[in-house]
């Protein structure tokens, strides 16, 4: 009987943590496109089966404190704590689409394309009009 109890919750434990890693759920590490150092943390998680994410930690010599060029109610908040991306629906297993992602720099929002490439690699796509036109940045999970 006790093996069974000892058998039961391992098998659950290995459950939860291979579906947490197989989710885009979780802290992100942002990368800069032009000197490749981690420029934020990006938290990702789900509200009401949708993915969000939000900066919860600014990293190295940051100029933009808040987002001067966004528009309607993230005009002038403060970054860090601002939410970038929003209403990502999953597609297929490992993908999420439909949502829109948003550069604090320039207030400019695209859609967005999320894949996780590895348990520890989301590649994220922002894009005007079709995906084609675009760019794709890979983030790293935060250990």
């Amino acid at each position: 009987m006790r093996s069974i109890v000892v058998t039961i919750a391992i098998s659950s434990f290995l459950i939860i943590t291979c579906s947490a890693q197989h989710s885009a759920v979780g802290v992100w590490k942002t990368v800069d496109d032009n000197q490749k150092d981690t420029t934020s943390l990006i938290e990702i998680y789900d509200v009401d089966g949708k993915l969000h994410g939000k900066i919860i930690e600014i990293l190295g010599e940051q100029t933009i404190f808040y987002c001067k060029k966004c528009k309607g109610d993230k005009k002038d908040k403060p970054v860090l704590g601002l939410e970038v991306i929003w209403d990502m629906r999953q597609d297929k297993e490992n993908e999420w689409k439909g949502g829109r992602i948003m550069d604090p720099e320039n207030g400019k929002e695209y859609k967005c394309k999320m894949k996780l490439a590895e348990d520890n690699v989301l590649e994220v796509r922002g894009y005007v009009g079709f995906s084609l036109l675009g760019r794709t940045q890979k983030w790293f999970r935060k250990k």
